[in-house]
């Protein structure tokens, strides 16, 4: 193997999306500077033991870091487990609790690329008042939530402050892209960027005197207005974990909170995840 062209070129590139100096990985990481140039410079050849000391030291997510073990001849190390598998079954547990806790407010689990993996009820009674077809609509394969927004048969024409909260949605998504290294949400934002204005994608309106920006949309004669936190898992050793994003929406008003409680279904029926 062409170590010029493997492990060497992945260091350097995942340092300089870091924005680190050698200097800098070398004092986080407790690895020389020295040894970190020779790394870079393939007159070194890393140990299994470095490549994760290092991966570690720079936040590298764990699909990446199987990549840096493969580009330097090492097997990989992390599993990427599906949602059905049985070593799945208490982690896909704590995310449906989760979100059956969190209603009657919407809660969603997404991957790296924004696809909607689980959701709570609220969450699909929310996206039904856009139309039973909505998936269908905006398109992709998946239900995607930057589709969901971005796409121009999505959720856009009802967001009342789209020039707010739209560039600041898109700008998080490049981030992720680019500092996860997310190739599939790199290939959703260049399918959904010829039909974004240009205002939508480097400018935001001032909301500097709000603590957060609300999403507000207008259906008809009702206003729903909500903003998001969002969760992961702090100790996650497979890919899959690693990647989960668990979104849950809050209401952003006294009135979004009252219809949300007024749609709730009784207590006693069984949360079905989707």
């Amino acid at each position: 193997m062409d170590m010029g062209d493997g492990f060497p070129r992945l260091l350097r590139e995942w340092r300089q999306k870091r924005r680190w100096s050698q200097l800098d990985l070398a004092l986080t990481s407790g690895v020389s500077q020295r040894h970190i140039s020779f790394l870079e410079s393939a007159r070194a050849n890393p140990s299994r033991a470095m490549i994760l000391q290092l991966s570690e030291a720079l936040e590298v997510p764990l699909r990446e870091r199987n990549l840096w073990l493969t580009a330097a001849g090492f097997a990989p190390l992390y599993r990427m487990r599906t949602l059905d598998d049985p070593q799945m079954v208490q982690v896909m547990g704590a995310v449906r609790m989760m979100l059956a806790a969190h209603e009657p407010y919407p809660a969603l689990a997404l991957d790296r690329a924004w696809n909607v993996l689980v959701a709570n009820r609220p969450f699909e009674a929310l996206a039904a008042l856009l139309g039973e077809d909505i998936w269908e609509r905006v398109g992709g394969g998946s239900r995607n939530l930057m589709r969901l927004f971005f796409h121009p048969q999505g959720i856009r024409p009802f967001v009342t402050n789209w020039a707010a909260v739209g560039p600041l949605l898109w700008q998080r998504a490049v981030r992720e892209a680019h500092e996860l290294a997310g190739a599939d949400m790199q290939a959703v934002l260049d399918s959904l960027a010829p039909f974004q204005e240009p205002e939508t994608l480097w400018a935001a309106s001032d909301t500097a005197l709000l603590p957060v920006v609300p999403f507000t949309l207008g259906l008809g004669e009702q206003r729903i207005s909500l903003f998001a936190v969002i969760a992961t898992f702090g100790t996650a050793q497979d890919v899959t974990t690693d990647e989960l994003r668990i979104e849950t929406l809050f209401p952003a008003d006294a009135g979004t909170e009252a219809l949300f409680r007024e749609m709730a279904l009784p207590p006693e029926v069984t949360y079905l995840p989707q």
